[in-house]
């Protein structure tokens, strides 16, 4: 290894000079000579030839090292054979030379080095890698006597953050920016999982193309995206940066054809304002509708973050949803906004905003398929003994024909709790609650609600590894409500005006784990019993705003108030049994649940016929859960009635395969009976159905349907026959390292004001390390 130095005086080498393994052969001896000699800025040329005759070779094998110091930069060097150019004052260096300097390296075949230039021109299967951590590869490369890269022929580069770039020639300047001409640019990998090799699914080709590794960013000019060797877009002003943040620049178009609006095409610009706010705005073309425009704010603050969404547009709507279009367009639009803000360890602010201009807005543009939006404010204080939320609700229905003014705004809600750790000495924890709740609306019912309440839980462990739990909860509450009347369904009104109520609940839980082996691995039975007893509640007095979805599932078997909400609870005495059982063995995982309650009293006014709760003795409830492995994944919910075991619920959810390959079904029947205007949920009969398979790699093709299978006789209000679709879907889709590229049909069978039944086609492709879609 040689370090040269054109300045470096005879003295200094005699001090820098270091041969190593003295016992080396006499050409290994002579080589060193060679380089000693080389060094010398000063010296006749023809010494080293002397030097080199003497050893009786000019071109020697060189496996010893010499080292020599230039300020400021030193440059190992070794290689297998070294000739010298005495006339030309010229060094080459052959079979698998290598620089180094610093954190620079150079490997090549052939090192030819000028010494009265300067100049090295290191040529064949040549890498250069940089103190970032880039490598290089071409055919040719020019370096300096500082090491540093210059004119490059056939390069190709390799960034640290991913990503190659690619070009006929290139040069490399003194602060390690990289100018490119005919280049192009993937951040594909160019080798499977198999280690075969492959071609990049896209990359951008350009006339000119410039790194800077400070900013760490590839600016483009004359650029074109190519999907699979094929031209298709142009990408004017295009810049990406190397370490996969974002940039600001033109989006990838996407394409649509609906039924509602025709062909669609929808691009954007994104500006990158800082590390900490960005902004995007798109544009929509539509063949049947007027253009649209959206935007997005997103800002990262010191103390949390918020985004800002909204979408305008000037269109046509359906006029009182009839079907029949309006003559006049009208300014439609939506706004979305969201943010959470942490001020101190304790104190937290989250709000969301969602709004739009009419009801069926977000169907006929596809950005949202919700019923209802809800914005909300809660501030929120959390410690380790307490909870402190202050909030508020407001809700926009989108639900043809259902009145605005019926749907609540319900501000403030203020819920406090406090936990204490064996405030007796008896051990357990109590915890201390206060509650209020404003509920207004334009035309319905108000109410107002306040309470205060106090729970104490206390859980042993016998001798005999019985788990007991004892608990203990009274509360305070107190109501005001007017225009009671126009809740249609007389037992939510309660009374109106002022009105008071008192609640104490005790309960006594003892479960009983057994554990043991069957089946070749390890089983868990846990029979459980529960005793709950609370004196008469006057349930009726007060409203029903929040508790009036009740329906007997596994999930509130146990519950100390099987209701939902606040507004009711369930008084009276019960017991409640059942037993969970658990298997595990390799592989797989069995669970399963079931279990009953008998009531001690016979009243039942607040719990109607077809809850599963009315009676005596409630019906059956029950969960399974099978699982094998990460293949197979099965969860059946079930309830039967306690006369004659009829399934007065049944839902289903399996998925079958990897994540490449699977199929995904879905089923629920509600067949509860429960009078009409009784429960906010009639009977239903649903089935969805999903499904994807993988081929030939990265190429998959699936599809998806949901299906109405309620008929009248289950919901006299529809009329459907039993089956109805209410959207399918099928695509095909590659997706790979880098690129995700679809195109999907999907046919919706119902139409809602103006976004009309019909077929979708939507085209999409997301180039998934340039940042954008």
């Amino acid at each position: 290894m040689l370090r040269r130095s054109e300045s470096i005086t005879h003295s200094r080498i005699a001090h820098r000079i270091l041969i190593r393994n003295a016992q080396a052969h006499p050409p290994v001896l002579a080589s060193a000579l060679v380089a000693l000699a080389l060094c010398v800025g000063n010296a006749d040329p023809s010494a080293a030839q002397d030097v080199a005759e003497a050893a009786g070779d000019a071109s020697l094998n060189i496996a010893d090292q010499a080292i020599v110091e230039q300020e400021p930069r030193q440059i190992d060097f070794e290689a297998n054979t070294i000739a010298f150019d005495s006339e030309n004052d010229i060094v080459t260096a052959n079979g698998r030379v290598i620089l180094r300097s610093d954190d620079r390296s150079v490997l090549a075949e052939t090192v030819i080095w000028n010494r009265r230039t300067g100049q090295i021109v290191a040529t064949g299967d040549v890498r250069f890698v940089d103190e970032e951590g880039n490598q290089l590869y071409t055919d040719r490369i020019e370096l300096t006597d500082e090491f540093d890269a210059g004119a490059m022929d056939n390069l190709l580069l390799a960034l640290r953050e991913g990503g190659r770039l690619a070009a006929r020639e290139g040069a490399r300047a003194a602060d390690g920016s990289i100018t490119l001409s005919d280049a192009s640019y993937s951040a594909c990998a160019v080798i499977d999982p198999d280690n075969c090799n492959k071609d990049p699914s896209w990359r951008i080709i350009a006339d000119r193309v410039s790194y800077d590794p400070a900013e760490k960013r590839i600016r483009f000019r004359g650029a074109f995206l190519e999907l699979f060797g094929q031209r298709l877009l142009p990408l004017p002003g295009l810049a990406v940066r190397t370490d996969g943040s974002a940039v600001s620049g033109i989006t990838v178009p996407d394409f649509r054809i609906s039924e509602s609006n025709g062909v669609e095409v929808r691009a954007g610009y994104y500006w990158r304002l800082a590390d900490n706010k960005d902004l995007a705005v798109n544009g929509y073309v539509f063949s049947d509708a007027p253009p649209m425009v959206s935007g997005q704010w997103r800002h990262l603050t010191d103390k949390g973050a918020y985004q800002i969404t909204g979408y305008a547009t000037n269109s046509r709507r359906i006029s009182r949803f009839s079907g029949v279009p309006t003559s006049e367009k009208d300014a439609r639009g939506y706004i979305f906004a969201n943010g959470r803000f942490q001020f101190s360890p304790e104190w937290s602010l989250t709000g969301s905003v969602r709004a739009a201009s009419d009801r069926t807005f977000l169907r006929r543009y596809d950005i949202s398929r919700d019923d209802r939006l809800r914005s909300t404010v809660n501030l929120e204080r959390i410690s380790n003994t307490s909870y402190l939320s202050i909030a508020g609700w407001a809700t926009q229905t989108l639900r043809l024909n259902q009145p605005q003014g019926q749907v609540p705004l319900v501000l403030p809600v203020i819920d406090y709790r406090k936990r204490i750790s064996d405030p007796t000495g008896l051990g357990g924890t109590l915890e201390l609650q206060a509650n209020t709740l404003a509920l207004f609306r334009d035309q319905g019912q108000d109410t107002q609600r306040a309470f205060a309440g106090a729970r104490w839980d206390m859980k042993r462990l016998t001798n005999l590894g019985q788990v007991i739990t004892l608990t203990g909860m009274v509360r305070g509450d107190v109501y005001y409500s007017d225009e009671n009347a126009f809740t249609n369904t007389a037992i939510y009104r309660g009374q109106s005006g002022w009105q008071g109520r008192g609640i104490a609940v005790a309960a006594l839980d003892m479960e009983w784990p057994f554990v043991g082996e069957a089946f070749g691995g390890t089983q868990v039975f846990t029979p459980r019993v529960q005793f709950v007893a609370s004196p008469p509640i006057r349930n009726l007095a007060v409203p029903n705003e929040d508790a009036r979805a009740i329906d007997l599932e596994d999930s509130n078997l146990f519950a100390l108030n099987r209701f939902p909400g606040y507004d009711r609870v369930e008084d009276g005495a019960r017991i409640t049994y059942g037993f969970d059982w658990e298997l595990q063995r390799p592989g797989w995982r069995v669970k399963t649940t079931l279990g009953q309650s008998y009531r001690l009293d016979t009243d039942n006014n607040i719990l109607v016929d077809g809850t599963g709760l009315s009676g005596r003795v409630s019906d059956v409830v029950g969960r399974t859960e099978v699982r094998f492995r990460d293949f197979v994944k099965l969860t059946h919910r079930y309830r039967l009635d306690k006369d004659n075991l009829a399934i007065r619920r049944n839902e289903f959810d399996a998925t079958v395969g990897t994540r490449q390959t699977y199929a995904e079904i879905g089923y629920l029947r509600l067949n509860r009976d429960i009078a009409a205007g009784i429960e906010d949920l009639q009977d239903r009969e649903e089935l969805r159905i999903a499904t994807r398979v993988a081929f030939a790699k990265y190429w998959s093709v699936f599809g998806s349907g949901v299906f109405n299978l309620t008929d009248r006789n289950e919901d006299p209000t529809l009329n459907s026959d039993g089956f109805e679709p209410v959207r399918t879907r099928l695509g095909l889709a590659y997706s790979d390292d880098c690129l995700e590229l679809g195109l999907t049909w999907r046919r919706d069978y119902v139409t809602s004001g103006d976004a009309q039944r019909g077929d979708t086609f939507q085209l999409y492709f997301a180039l998934r390390n340039l940042g954008f879609r």
